[in-house]
């Protein structure tokens, strides 16, 4: 870290601005690779767009949001505190650094390519990962049970997402077992031949339509199944193509590091622990830091640099101080606009809070599995209405996500809700009230929501794939990363992301074999000495 120590006048071979994620994956990419990383971000903290705060620095996060136009991928950002927090012993809120709130609380597929990315680059020592629990889907009905007494909760159903949860359940009928099961082996055969009918323009149909006219499954099937491949549009608006292969990623992740989940959560913050362990780890590469740093204007090449070399681009900071780098790198929020192609394009929005909850609500978090370990998410699904009239769309369904105190984000005895639905804030953030207060009352009626941040997130719906016209900004010095994804789940795009800006500052020294793969540098400092 920096400090107060002068940059005016150093030569980089790569400036990186923000500390989000993707930056901060770049970071660790360059780490071993010999390159002068200068890392800098106008925020005083660290994660970008990924941050995680505590009450006090979300209360400010806050304000900065609703006073500077352009801070980031965020607006309409609003805090409210209950007033009863302060005249009960009990449901009363902690002090500020009790609390660790992400604005990306993803979650993250065991099969997920950041997993095996951590493992190799050697940070995943650094952190801890927690498994995800049940999933439910809130139905407005008296009672739905759930395969069990036990975990039969008021006007919720779990989903099923393995063979055996079908058999256990209970509550299906036999024949909606046997169209389900049928529906599973067809996601369970990798060249799809469990059913010849299936034809490449079905995948374009709608999903509701492909369950029902493929393989009968009833309509009550149809959110649960949903939920598992995580669509921010309702099922009339989802795609088959969309669907099928993230459901299959879902099945298939389950039983990979332990018993009855397919995915993790990031304890201590999410995404934003991951981004700080990688800045840790290209510092102690030799990475400089500095925070409260932004980017003022980037000058043209032949506009000459302290060494002579015209290949460097001189920047002015935000500090007034310069520096001159060979490549720039950042998202459209942390570099100049006229350092960008053009214009960003229209984004999308989506509705988001974050509530503190008086009550762990343990009924959401059951036992996973026989000897599986202790849940610290759970994931509840809200069904859109469904529109009338020929022309009308659907409402998209609503996403609740809670963390326990487990993950270290909250005090025992609370939990944390991050809600998102792709809807704007004048109709979302009303019905994420109302969702939240139909699912306390269905699991803890004393419960109450003690603080709540709403805000609105900017950004792309998630793709497999890069921008047809790569990452460069104005030229090829210039790298930009895209907006924010704003899927609930890790999207696998980042790490190729990050892997397409690695090659292009790498250039002819880039190994595809080298890509976040390091010796413990243990290992490296005592080889490097015997051989010496």
């Amino acid at each position: 870290m920096l400090g107060q120590n002068t940059l005016n006048d150093t030569t980089w071979d790569v400036l990186i601005s923000g500390t989000g994620l993707p930056q901060s994956l770049l970071a660790l990419a360059l780490s071993r690779s010999g390159k002068k990383v200068l890392h800098i971000d106008k925020n005083d903290y660290y994660g970008g767009s990924e941050a995680a705060f505590s009450l006090q620095e979300a209360e400010h996060w806050v304000n900065k949001v609703g006073c500077e136009p352009n801070f980031g991928p965020f607006e309409s950002a609003s805090v409210w505190r209950s007033p009863s927090t302060e005249k009960k012993e009990n449901g009363r809120l902690s002090f500020s650094r009790a609390y660790t709130l992400s604005l990306s609380p993803q979650l993250i597929y065991t099969r997920s390519k950041l997993l095996p990315s951590l493992v190799s680059s050697k940070v995943y020592r650094q952190l801890e990962f927690q498994a995800m629990g049940n999933w439910w889907v809130y139905r407005d009905e008296a009672q739905v049970e759930t395969g069990s007494q036990e975990h039969a909760i008021r006007g919720l159903q779990c989903v099923p997402s393995s063979r055996e949860d079908v058999f256990a359940d209970d509550t299906l009928t036999m024949k909606s077992k046997r169209s389900l099961m049928k529906f599973l082996r067809y996601l369970g055969q990798s060249d799809g031949s469990e059913s010849s009918s299936i034809e490449e323009g079905d995948f374009d149909t709608p999903f509701s339509t492909f369950l029902r006219s493929k393989f009968q499954v009833h309509s009550d099937l149809y959110y649960p199944l949903l939920c598992l491949c995580l669509s921010p549009h309702s099922i009339s608006q989802t795609t088959a193509g969309y669907a099928l292969p993230k459901i299959k990623r879902h099945l298939q992740s389950i039983g990979v590091f332990g018993p009855g989940f397919s995915s993790v959560v990031t304890k201590w913050g999410g995404a934003s622990e991951i981004a700080q362990v990688a800045c840790r780890a290209c510092a102690v590469g030799g990475g400089v830091y500095a925070l409260n740093r932004g980017i003022r204007s980037v000058g043209p090449p032949e506009q000459g640099s302290p060494d002579g070399d015209s290949s460097l681009r001189r920047v002015c900071l935000s500090d007034g101080e310069t520096v001159c780098t060979r490549y720039i790198v950042g998202t459209p929020w942390d570099i100049p606009a006229d350092t960008q192609k053009a214009e960003l394009p229209t984004l999308t929005k989506v509705s988001r809070s974050v509530m503190i909850v008086s009550s762990p609500l343990e009924a959401l978090f059951p036992p996973i599995a026989e000897n599986g370990p202790v849940a610290a998410g759970t994931l509840v699904i809200f069904p859109g209405q469904q529109a009338a009239g020929e022309d009308a769309i659907d409402e998209p369904p609503l996403y609740l996500l809670l963390h326990s105190s487990d993950t270290g984000e909250c005090p025992f005895g609370q939990c944390i809700i991050y809600a998102s639905v792709l809807q704007p804030s004048s109709k979302g953030h009303p019905r994420i009230d109302s969702a939240v207060q139909q699912l306390l009352k269905s699991t803890d009626p004393v419960a109450e929501v003690l603080w709540k941040m709403q805000f609105t997130q900017l950004g792309d719906l998630g793709t497999d794939i890069l921008p047809k016209d790569g990452l460069a900004g104005v030229d090829s010095q210039i790298l930009v990363f895209p907006s924010p994804c704003l899927d609930l789940e890790f999207n696998d795009s980042m790490i190729d992301q990050v892997r397409h800006v690695w090659k292009d500052i790498m250039g002819a020294d880039a190994d595809e074999n080298e890509f976040l793969v390091f010796e413990n540098r243990e290992a490296a400092q005592e080889e490097n000495m015997s051989a010496s």
